[in-house]
């Protein structure tokens, strides 16, 4: 598989959309009919409690729109169940022992902090090596069945990471804590906020950026803003500027939806594009000057972080067991801290050679006073 193929795979991957997995006509002639009875004679395999429990937290929509237990089906609606992960020929995934950077677990859910150049979901080109393949060995009651048979059912996601975006994660353990964290995303109640290193200095400098995004007409491998809105889906994304250093900026990111490469592209569009983002531009010298050792100094950020300067920093969500609001900080990893401390550095002996060059021309200025 070629480089470009695994691109579009990610590509796919980074979404925190809702997944159709299964769709349901009601005949013409269907007599009124509670959901969760009409549904207990079509699904397999499924308890009413949990036809019940998924419509509780709006994972069944009766044409688009989630509706209550007791609602009755009627004649030409559409019923359709939704899930945050997309459905898979095969549910079964390659358990494997890869240590996870646990923050907090509980028999509900786990929350996590995902190292930079982690795929997330495996796909055509990462079958194996994947944080899916880490949480199946992690999440397994029996170690030892593994050792047998490696293979168990794919643990569900609510949402997702970039590979080279690093931060903290929400992964549900039981299907009541997926149904109600993939609720939450889907309707913009969690609390999700990233920092980002971008080029130049965002003006003003805290605001909101609005546009649709979508895929880039001309290049399949990149998403792009729609501003009138005539394609792609809403996108908005709050920013405000932390530390301002002169060609680049700390940029905390809120996000208010979760649009596949949001804060990559909305930044971009902006003007600001994330530092080293490959993709997007950020690899590239977009600010400063043009003297020889300037250029050596920003190769050298390149090569301490040779990827998207785009960290998770926190995540708050309701609890779905508890119904208690938790928040999750995780620290900024170490090669974006080595970043910004050789941007500090740099800041500060651009200002100590103003300084001094401030008083070469105050000296001048008394000399040439006194000749006069």
């Amino acid at each position: 598989m070629n480089t470009e193929e695994n691109q579009f795979e990610e590509l796919q991957q980074e979404s925190d959309d809702l997944y159709i997995h299964q769709r349901i006509v009601v005949d013409p002639k269907q007599e009124p009919l509670r959901i969760d009875k009409f549904l207990m004679d079509r699904l397999q395999r499924v308890s009413r409690n949990k036809v019940q429990e998924a419509l509780r937290q709006g994972a069944i929509l009766v044409n688009d729109a989630p509706v209550k237990p007791n609602h009755k089906v009627k004649g030409g609606q559409v019923i359709t169940l939704v899930l945050p992960s997309p459905p898979r020929e095969d549910s079964l995934i390659l358990a494997e022992n890869i240590p996870l950077d646990v923050k907090y677990e509980d028999e509900h859910l786990l929350v996590i902090n995902k190292p930079a150049g982690l795929v997330v979901h495996p796909g055509v080109g990462n079958r194996t090596g994947t944080l899916v393949n880490a949480l199946a060995w992690h999440l397994s009651a029996d170690k030892e069945a593994l050792e047998k048979d490696p293979y168990v059912e794919s643990p569900g996601l609510v949402h997702r990471i970039d590979k080279n975006t690093s931060g903290i994660m929400v992964v549900p353990k039981t299907d009541l804590a997926a149904t109600h964290l993939a609720n939450q995303f889907f309707h913009h109640t969690i609390d999700r906020a990233y920092l980002a290193l971008v080029w130049g200095e965002p003006n003003p400098h805290q605001g909101t950026i609005e546009g649709n995004l979508g895929r880039h007409p001309k290049n399949r491998l990149l998403m792009t803003v729609f501003p009138e809105g005539e394609e792609g889906k809403e996108a908005i994304t709050h920013y405000e500027v932390v530390e301002p250093m002169y060609y680049v900026s700390l940029v905390r990111c809120t996000l208010e939806t979760g649009r596949t490469h949001q804060i990559r592209v909305h930044m971009k569009y902006k003007g600001h594009t994330v530092f080293s983002d490959e993709r997007y531009g950020g690899s590239e010298i977009l600010k400063g000057t043009v003297f020889t050792k300037y250029k050596q100094f920003v190769q050298n950020c390149f090569k301490i972080i040779p990827r998207q300067a785009l960290h998770a920093f926190s995540l708050g969500f309701e609890h779905p067991a508890t119904g208690e609001r938790v928040y999750f900080e995780q620290p900024l990893p170490e090669d974006f801290e080595a970043v910004l401390a050789k941007w500090r550095a740099y800041l500060s002996s651009r200002k100590e050679k103003l300084e001094d060059d401030d008083e070469v021309q105050q000296t001048l200025a008394d000399l040439d006073g006194r000749l006069d």
